[in-house]
């Protein structure tokens, strides 16, 4: 027999307290070791229109809600009598006589009538009496996987926020379609229908075959990571497809990117019983988060954990690093900056400032590893938009030759410089140490990081594996991969559906960016096609008249949070630089909350209020969101502001600015906040009209 389990089974699950989950996963053991059910308390369920269903005593009140045919056992809810009752009254499984796809039906006349959300009503601009699907067929409909009792349901939408509510009771294929039809996108048609339903690769984001006693544990040990079990269709797509050279996926926050990385290293490493994953980020912080859902992703299957590492990309190198003959010590940033400024220091009429020589240095004359006039002179700066004739540059040159010698002289080696001669290396190897590489946000990584991965990949099948997102780009200038050997055109895919904001902050925060990003090699990531699956309220906005003020309407608001049933730990708030942190520490402890300052390894404890930077922010998710101290002067923050060079540099700070606060926002799931003091962010009017008090 066939042991199944749905989406809907593992979230009622995380809605349980801890001793009850056990109870549950007790029973859940032993039906999938007997899928009959032996000595197990089966109820017909008299009042269910579905015949198939059962339900499973697993305590004196909790009952599994099971769908029981002579091919198998489907787990499909739990909870307490009455509300599991209840659950399988007014459901039906069901295969869609158009898609053949298995899908869980809410039974349309036993639901209560679909209104949408007070804010969201609130926030609708307006509401008309056309029907938003006047021109859609009902043929067509049932082409996108809408069951036939709503059909009349879709027909009366009238407006974006009717739509947003009502997509909560539909299969999610048929929600997605309609999102895409009322944003002027073309539904991607269905895959043909499979022998069996229930492998329909839309069937598969809610039903999963359980075939060994360890992919159940993990499914039952974290209900609340979904995405450890069931996945988007086009997620599955890319972390199963083969590639013949670098791939990438891409998306706007919270389209599941980190997602589809995480499966792929797990699926490189199945496929490839022999070969080493490396899985990698650029920061030790998403790292960390990284390891945590790897475990998580690979629960009891200790074989792939030993062929699959988890590293920041800069302590991949330094492990790799150790092993190279001759090798000289690393230089830390400080002493870099230290050596650069003496240097500088000689030059007394160079004609540029420091931060610009800096940046030079960092971005281009290391970067590239150049390591003579004459590469210096002709190298091309993509990404660098203050041009330097030929004269200036060897003015900088000067510089930076004398800091190369400095270097040398003390047996010294900058990061960048790690990766070139590991870039060096890799061709000479017999046997590389890493046989895949998966990146996730890549949009962050370097010029000599990514030089040193392709040297690493070499030509090999899907060696190399990128996700990342343009819009989220806060510490990188943009640069060719192209140049570097990374080429992605014909192997990229944007990934549109967004699982982790609401549709009103998705669009709020959208504001912020252009509707299309396009890299320097011209690849070009469109964000106006994106939806989001669940509605919530429009985001809060506002300026004060001071700190103290923002602090206490920010500490009433958590309160409210609070109140609403979200935990301390299921909120944060983040601010642009350390500098503002004590006002953000101040405002949660305001409202009798417990802070905890966010710190490298992304560890929250229970009933803690995450507090951190925006730059901390990043790979992070909550349900609750405040984002503080939005001054002017402070985002985008005056000390970049001024440090730039010429109008060119200028926007590319106010770029990356606009999409730090990006991130930031984009972190919570379902309430957002933004504040600061009066006149505030000029980002503010970016948002929306932001309220005074």
């Amino acid at each position: 027999m066939n042991f199944r389990i749905a989406s809907t089974f593992t979230a009622s699950l995380a809605r349980l307290a801890g001793d009850e989950q056990k109870a549950v996963k007790t029973t859940a053991f032993d039906l999938q070791m007997d899928p009959s059910g032996s000595g197990k308390s089966f109820h017909k369920l008299d009042k269910a229109r579905d015949k198939n269903f059962w339900s499973v005593r697993a305590s004196r009140d909790l009952r599994l809600i099971v769908h029981r045919t002579p091919e198998g056992l489907l787990l499909c809810y739990v909870g307490h009598h009455d509300d599991a009752y209840r659950w399988a009254e007014c459901r039906r499984i069901a295969v869609h006589p158009r898609t053949g796809a298995a899908q869980i039906v809410e039974i349309r006349e036993r639901v209560e009538e679909v209104r949408y959300p007070k804010a969201a009503e609130a926030s609708a601009p307006y509401r008309t009496t056309t029907a938003l699907f006047a021109r859609v067929t009902d043929d067509e409909l049932r082409g996108w996987g809408v069951p036939e009792e709503w059909l009349p349901a879709v027909r009366s939408v009238v407006s974006e926020d009717d739509l947003l509510a009502l997509t909560d009771h539909l299969p999610a294929e048929a929600a997605e379609a309609l999102l895409d039809l009322a944003t002027g996108v073309q539904p991607q048609r269905p895959a043909p229908a499979q022998p069996d339903p229930f492998e329909h690769p839309d069937a598969q984001r809610r039903f999963r075959s359980i075939s060994t006693p360890e992919e159940l544990r993990r499914a039952l040990d974290f209900p609340w990571d979904r995405w450890t079990i069931f996945l988007h269709p086009a997620q599955r797509e890319w972390v199963q497809k083969n590639f013949n050279g670098p791939a990438r996926v891409s998306g706007s926050a919270g389209t599941g990117k980190t997602i589809v990385a995480l499966h792929r290293a797990v699926h490189l490493a199945r496929t490839h019983p022999d070969g080493r994953v490396l899985l990698t980020t650029f920061s030790d912080p998403l790292a960390n988060a990284l390891r945590v859902k790897l475990r998580r992703l690979i629960v009891g299957e200790p074989q792939l954990a030993e062929r699959i590492d988890v590293f920041a990309l800069d302590r991949a190198a330094e492990r790799l690093y150790e092993a190279s003959p001759g090798k000289r010590r690393i230089a830390s940033e400080e002493e870099i900056a230290q050596l650069l400024e003496t240097c500088i220091q000689k030059q007394p009429n160079l004609g540029f400032s420091a931060a610009f020589v800096h940046s030079e240095w960092r971005n281009v004359a290391d970067a590239w590893q150049i390591e003579s006039w004459e590469a210096y002179r002709d190298v091309r700066r993509l990404g660098r938009r203050t041009r330097l004739p030929e004269a200036r540059r060897k003015a900088l040159w000067t510089v930076f030759a004398a800091l190369n010698a400095r270097l040398l002289q003390s047996n010294r080696i900058t990061p960048a410089g790690v990766y070139g001669r590991l870039a060096e290396e890799m061709p000479t190897r017999r046997h590389p140490p890493y046989d895949f590489v998966v990146v996730d946000e890549a949009q962050d990584i370097g010029v000599a990081q990514l030089r040193f991965l392709a040297a690493l990949g070499g030509a090999r099948r899907d060696a190399l594996f990128f996700a990342g997102d343009l819009g989220q780009r806060i510490f990188q200038q943009p640069f060719s991969w192209k140049s570097l050997g990374v080429d992605i055109r014909g192997r990229a895919r944007t990934l549109r559906v967004n699982y982790r904001t609401s549709h009103q902050i998705r669009t709020q925060a959208d504001r912020l960016l252009e509707p299309v990003v396009t890299d320097v090699d011209g690849n070009a990531e469109q964000r106006a096609g994106t939806v989001s699956v669940f509605n919530g309220p429009a985001p809060a906005i506002h300026r004060f008249a001071s700190s103290a003020e923002e602090s206490a309407a920010v500490g009433a608001w958590l309160k409210a949070c609070g109140a609403q049933g979200i935990a301390p730990h299921e909120m944060a708030a983040f601010v642009r630089s350390d500098a503002e942190l004590p006002r953000a520490l101040a405002t949660v402890q305001g409202a009798a909350l417990v802070a905890q300052v966010l710190d490298a390894n992304a560890d929250v404890a229970p009933g803690n209020v995450v507090v951190g930077t925006m730059h901390l922010a990043k790979g992070l998710e909550f349900r609750a969101v405040a984002v503080i101290a939005c001054d002017e002067g402070i985002v985008p923050w005056e000390q970049r502001i001024s440090a730039a060079a010429d109008e060119s540099d200028l926007e590319e700070i106010y770029d990356t600015e606009r999409q730090l606060l990006y991130v930031a926002c984009t972190r919570a799931r379902d309430r957002l906040w933004v504040s600061g003091v009066a006149p505030g962010s000029e980002f503010l009017e970016d948002l929306g009209q932001a309220t005074d008090g």
